[in-house]
């Protein structure tokens, strides 16, 4: 089975719904992880908006990276240029890839308009999520 590990700056929003559509499309193809080069929490409409489309994240956790410093990754996916250049080395021979998704963390506007900005960086993880499974653990 592949380790995937998935990483942003705070392990809150990005790193976290990329973990739950990454695991939902890998099935038992890959165990998923997700840490952050902080820890800020997960966020509170992340779970929400994940829940939308049928994915529970409520159980997740920030992690900083550190906690894996022992895995050897077999692919690592930074989801934001913060935590790309930030990111420790760790020794391992994984394959990385890079994305940077908006931060909707960082959103701003009503209630409303920060909920749809939510809801488009999901849609953009999950479009990415569903490819990087097929094109890398079939």
């Amino acid at each position: 089975m592949k380790k995937v590990l998935v990483l942003c700056t705070g392990n809150s929003c990005r790193s976290q719904i990329a973990e739950g559509y990454l695991r939902k499309f890998a099935g038992d193809k890959a165990s998923v992880y997700s840490a952050g080069v902080e820890t800020h929490g997960v966020n509170p409409k992340a779970i929400s908006i994940m829940a939308e489309d049928g994915i529970d994240i409520s159980g997740h956790t920030s992690n900083n990276i550190d906690e894996y410093k022992d895995i050897d990754f077999d692919f690592v996916i930074t989801v934001c240029d913060n935590a790309k250049e930030r990111c420790p080395y760790f020794p391992t021979n994984a394959k990385k890839f890079h994305q940077n998704f908006p931060d909707p963390g960082k959103a701003t506007g009503s209630e409303e308009q920060i909920t749809e900005q939510f809801r488009t960086v999901r849609e953009m993880v999950k479009a990415y999520s569903e490819n990087f499974v097929k094109e890398n653990l079939i």
